[in-house]
């Protein structure tokens, strides 16, 4: 009733007005309280009243947690197809631009949190510079970033078990249950039936690790540890034990002619190979969830963004080298390309099966970070009044939010289970691509409301020169992605935006925790603050940071 009221009220205001100022005003007014923004305090006090959890992770654990994250899908799985069906063996030059755009977005993530130490990643920090409407934005586009990518490791982890079961028992796995039943066809960009029935194992990995979330396991640091040593050994040894089986004629041409279509080769293909791999370096920004478990957030957190994409950079550059060198692009079109490159070499049964073990290993850790952080997404918004109550809910006995994880793992175990690799990949990298947007915008922003706010961390060369080539090189691959892959983002924009107008708009904590006086029409849908109560809070936010040396 009282959202009725308000529409009609706002609709007949616009209606009788007078003038066109008026009518002016009242949207204003509107915009106003789409953006009601956090402060830096207030995040401050969240961190210090509401964290339950305990300081224990140093820079080490920190730097090995990123590298844990990022080395996965991108490097087992995508880099595959995006040799064998966009940039041939430029696919060095699609990581090595990914890398440029993800290495960008890292200087303003390890700004942003040396800033603001508090779990949430882009959500939080787009809640304290542009306001609530575009954290609920980037808030679900994070919803949809880390369920697909959940999803797509779940298909990639399905094809290297199928592979390491065929390859020790010689026995061929039945294809009906370990393929996607629909796929999308580039010539006629639509979908079609496969014939498949369903990819089983992606179900039943996505499916376990949900129970074990909602029972409560969590990955220490030594085991996270352990599970890094095992996949860069893995990598290392097929980086050595294949490199000198590479062919001079498999690198020619190095950037394969275009064949007509935007993505097909060339350097348009290039482009969009940089926005499919892109994938490969979502992780690093998982290690800001962990704000709120670090020892020494300002310094650790910066350290392990950067040095985890680093590290993980110059390994993938030396296996994308070494794959399309040993058999020719094309043939890499598979879940698992390593694995089918490896049949170049004469190694025999051995290596493949170490390799195959190496990714499964890898893959189950991402997937399971990539679940847990998808919960403490909703648990974020929930807590802000954005989500219904009951994705915060958590389990008296176990302690975590059984409810979301179920319904995450469910949504989760579907899309796994019908969806093509590609259209999942995809669709995780441009959700990606808008979050690190946001947070470079973010990063001009606070730098000029907020510019003596202590940083540990600054962004080089200022405010402008980083964050904005980064802001237009990831606006570069969005536009460089596919039409349908905008459409399909579209669309969960879309309907995004029917949760918020009919339900974040009104539970909102933070605004409905304003002291607004009775709302009897639109005149009184807002406040609007004053320079001097502006330049009060400022002060006061600068007294908070002085008093915790921060």
């Amino acid at each position: 009733m009282v959202r009725r009221n308000f529409f009609v009220n706002f609709s007949a205001r616009l209606r009788n007005s007078q003038d066109d100022n008026k009518g002016v005003y009242y949207l204003k007014r509107f915009a106003i309280r789409l953006g009601t923004r956090k402060t830096i305090t207030q995040l401050q006090d969240e961190v210090d009243q509401t964290n339950e959890l305990k300081r224990t992770l140093s820079t080490f654990q920190l730097l090995a947690l990123g590298i844990g994250s990022i080395i996965g899908t991108g490097i087992f799985v995508l880099s595959g197809e995006a040799a064998a069906k966009y940039a041939g063996p430029a696919v060095i030059l699609s990581f090595i631009i990914a890398a440029i755009v993800a290495g960008l977005a890292a200087f303003s993530y390890a700004e942003m949190a040396s800033m603001v130490p508090i779990s949430g990643s882009a959500y939080s920090y787009t809640y304290a510079t542009m306001g609530e409407y575009l954290a609920w934005i980037i808030g679900w586009d994070l919803i949809l970033e880390y369920l697909l990518a959940a999803a797509t490791v779940a298909v990639g982890w399905s094809g290297y078990v199928v592979h390491f079961i065929e390859t020790v028992s010689k026995h061929n796995a039945t294809k009906s249950i370990v393929d996607a039943p629909v796929a999308w066809s580039e010539e006629s960009k639509a979908f079609y039936v496969t014939g498949k029935v369903i990819n089983l194992p992606a179900v039943i990995i996505i499916v376990a690790l949900t129970i074990l979330l909602i029972i409560g396991i969590g990955e220490s640091a030594k085991i996270n540890l352990v599970i890094v040593i095992i996949k860069i050994l893995v990598v290392l040894l097929f980086i050595f034990a294949c490199c000198g089986y590479t062919h001079p004629n498999n690198y020619s041409p190095f950037i394969p002619p275009n064949e007509g279509s935007f993505n097909k080769y060339g350097i348009t293909g290039v482009l969009h190979g940089a926005t499919v791999v892109f994938f490969a370096y979502i992780g690093f920004d998982s290690v800001t969830t962990t704000a709120q478990e670090t020892k020494n957030p300002q310094r650790s957190l910066p350290i392990g963004i950067i040095g985890s994409l680093t590290i993980s950079t110059v390994l993938y550059v030396a296996v994308c080298a070494v794959m399309v060198g040993i058999v020719p692009y094309k043939t890499l079109d598979s879940p698992n390309p390593i694995s089918e490159a490896i049949k170049g070499t004469p190694h025999g049964i051995w290596l493949p099966i170490i390799i195959d073990l190496g990714a499964i290993a890898g893959l189950t850790s991402v997937s399971l970070v990539n679940l847990l952080g998808q919960s403490r997404i909703f648990y974020s918004m929930a807590h802000d009044g954005l989500l219904p109550a009951i994705f915060a809910k958590v389990h008296p006995r176990t302690k975590t939010p059984w409810v979301s994880t179920i319904i995450i793992g469910a949504f989760c175990a579907v899309f796994a289970a019908v969806l093509p690799l590609g259209i999942l990949g995809e669709m995780t990298s441009i959700g990606t691509l808008v979050a690190f947007f946001l947070v470079h915008i973010s990063v001009i922003i606070m730098r000029y409301t907020h510019k003596d706010v202590p940083r540990s961390f600054r962004v080089p060369l200022g405010p402008w020169v980083f964050p904005s080539i980064g802001a237009l090189l990831c606006l570069l691959l969005m536009v460089t992605s596919s039409k349908e892959t905008g459409i399909r983002l579209g669309v969960w924009m879309g309907i995004g935006q029917v949760i918020y107008f009919s339900y974040g708009f009104w539970h909102s904590k933070l605004r409905n925790s304003q002291q607004l006086e009775p709302v009897t029409g639109f005149d009184n849908i807002g406040t609007e603050l004053g320079e001097e109560s502006t330049k009060n809070e400022y002060v006061a936010e600068m007294d908070v940071f002085n008093e915790k040396q921060l």
